[in-house]
């Protein structure tokens, strides 16, 4: 791992400071160590740039959330990984997983450290020579990339980076699952709000009675149940950026209370006597036809206009096709770096892949990706691992050697519904198919599952499943 980057611990406990240097120079970095914020920064001016600093989050003199403020002004090159072992600052997690700066809760294993510093250092994109097609941008460089090579949807990009550094409110309008919510976050991370809150509300996933509390926040026995003043969502964006996921399915009450906040840049909390002042950047998002809506007084002409001041189309994958190779090499990649076995991808499946209609776009393809490299047990990928022409998936070959255990996880079947069935019961399917296809390995199942260990531990655990280590077979 020669030739990485050089790294700069900040940390005020010596003996953790000095174990991760002696970790990462095994891995081939180069590492100096600060005692707080304000040492870093002198390091910055005597040494010069670094490629990441892996700092705690408090600390005397200078903590690590100023010593993130500043770098993002003098260096924003470096890449940042806040650490700390005080679980109370939920909000602090929250902005930095936002913000594309990654977060570690002490005590956490020189694995865990390795996998955000190798996941740093992967090049942007997943074409075979590491490199977009076509001019790349920021947008291929975030944590999340939008990885295309279209030219269409670059032009759109390349729009949509410069209106970033303005003001604007932007309106993404675009079929479910071709990344909306991705730009979204792109639009903040290209802004000088980049740096502050990025708070996302989808509209509609919340019912109507509950989303006006939750976006404007009420005070203290504003209704039943109001034990205690909350901040809504508004609020907690300011100075950042909010995106209004799926804002069609706003009902007609709240959206003449959100043309106010557009318009005046004040919410009024549920049971407020005064407007609170909010100073923020509104992105919204749609699946629906936002004119059909407002022909059928479903949505408001004024707001509509109000929030179309930058409107952006993202065109389906269907006519985009060129870059399904590309975003399919991008999904292997990454299932490979959750320790999933991914073989090969055969030029007949890529060809069949390339081929596809995918109403559910970039969703569905990885959707269906992950399922086929489950299916082919870390073999090359080929056309009969795909589904067929009524959505079925083929049954593999069956293994040459190996036990019934392996064989099981490598078919791995799609996991059936059924009318009826309790949530606690399509749980528990869920979880032991995945379990099943990682071949009993509980650290990958859980990270399939975007679970802690500890949580798939109980839920087995409940299921009767017999106990194992947290890496092993259960």
């Amino acid at each position: 791992m020669n030739g990485h980057g050089p790294v700069l611990v900040v940390d005020d406990e010596s003996e953790m400071a000095l174990a991760l240097q002696e970790t990462l120079r095994q891995d081939g970095y180069t590492v100096d160590l600060a005692e707080n914020g304000k040492e870093a920064l002198r390091c910055f001016e005597d040494l010069g740039p670094y490629q990441w600093v892996i700092t705690d989050l408090k600390m005397p003199a200078m903590d690590g959330w100023s010593l993130l403020t500043t770098l993002r002004r003098i260096s924003p090159q470096t890449r940042v990984i806040l650490m700390t072992a005080f679980g109370s600052v939920p909000q602090a997690v929250d902005a930095m997983r936002q913000g594309a700066v990654d977060f570690l809760m002490k005590p956490f294993s020189p694995e865990a450290l390795r996998r955000l510093l190798s996941h740093g250092l992967r090049p942007s994109g997943g074409s075979a020579s590491g490199r977009l097609p076509g001019e790349a941008g920021l947008w291929s460089r975030l944590r999340r990339p939008i990885l295309t090579g279209d030219p269409r949807f670059t032009r759109v990009l390349k729009m949509v980076e410069s209106v970033a550094r303005s003001q604007a409110t932007v309106l993404i309008e675009g079929e479910s699952g071709t990344g909306k919510e991705l730009l979204a976050r792109f639009i903040h991370e290209a802004s000088p709000r980049a740096h502050r809150p990025f708070v996302a509300v989808n509209c509609a996933a919340i019912p109507d009675g509950l989303l006006e509390p939750e976006l404007f926040g009420y005070e203290k026995g504003a209704f039943s149940g109001a034990v205690s003043r909350k901040i809504g969502k508004f609020e907690l964006a300011n100075n950042g950026t909010i995106l209004l996921d799926e804002i069609g399915e706003m009902e007609l009450s709240l959206q003449a209370k959100l043309l106010r906040v557009l318009q005046e840049r004040e919410v009024d909390r549920v049971g407020g006597t005064a407007p609170v002042p909010v100073d923020l950047r509104v992105v919204a998002t749609t699946n629906r036809n936002m004119k059909e809506l407002v022909a059928a007084g479903k949505f408001r002409e004024d707001l509509y206009y109000r929030l179309r001041v930058f409107p952006v189309q993202i065109p389906p994958l269907r006519e985009r096709r060129g870059d399904i190779p590309l975003l399919a090499q991008h999904f292997l990649e990454q299932l490979e770096s959750q320790g999933i076995p991914v073989g090969e991808l055969t030029g007949e499946a890529l060809s069949m892949l390339s081929a596809g209609e995918y109403p559910g776009n970039i969703r569905e393809l990885e959707n269906l990706l992950t399922q086929v490299a489950l299916l082919s047990g870390g073999g090359p990928i080929g056309a009969d691992h795909l589904p067929g022409m009524d959505g079925a998936f083929a049954m593999p070959p069956e293994p040459s050697s190996g036990s019934s255990q392996e064989a099981l996880a490598a078919v791995s079947p799609v996991l059936p519904v059924r009318p009826g069935q309790s949530i606690w019961e399509v749980e528990r399917d869920l979880i032991l198919v995945t379990l099943e296809s990682c071949s009993g390995n509980r650290t990958q199942a859980a990270r399939l599952l975007e679970i802690s260990v500890r949580t798939l531990r109980n839920k087995l655990h409940e299921y009767g499943v017999p106990a194992a280590g947290d890496g092993e077979g259960g």
